[in-house]
């Protein structure tokens, strides 16, 4: 199993768990606010080199 597929793993089953506990608008918001936050907490230039990598050049 690769890397990225362990962590799409780890993270479809932190989303059953969530939904499982909590509130489903909870889990969303905790879903979504995690990436957010991680884009925000990026300098200006970060950001811009993100935008402009394609998808299949993130994992490098």
């Amino acid at each position: 199993m690769s890397k990225n597929a362990k962590i799409a793993a780890g993270g479809v089953a932190v989303g059953l768990i969530l939904l499982i506990w909590l509130p489903w608008w909870v889990a969303f918001l905790i879903v979504v606010g995690v990436p957010v936050a991680a884009y925000l907490a990026l300098d200006p230039s970060q950001r811009r080199r993100l935008r402009r990598v394609t998808r299949k050049e993130l994992g490098r």
